[in-house]
């Protein structure tokens, strides 16, 4: 059974990629020094709010007038 297993990762770590083509292998680009500029509550708060505003704030206008779409129709 041992050989049925090698002959398994043979062809799973070795011809399968092989057969495959060229693959394209992403790599994250991670930084471990701290930021070089801090950044103040206020930004944080005005990042968090803009950020909501934007997801938020299309459906919100959806839901608010869901009475007016529902009587075009």
């Amino acid at each position: 059974q041992s050989s049925i297993l090698g002959s398994w990762n043979l062809i799973k770590f070795h011809v399968a990629p092989a057969l495959r083509g060229c693959t394209v292998t992403q790599k994250a680009t991670l930084y471990i020094r701290p930021a070089k500029e801090n950044i103040s509550p206020v930004d944080i708060f005005v990042g968090m709010v803009m950020f909501s505003l934007t997801i938020l704030g299309p459906s919100g206008w959806i839901l608010a007038h869901m009475k007016d779409y529902k009587q075009k129709q």
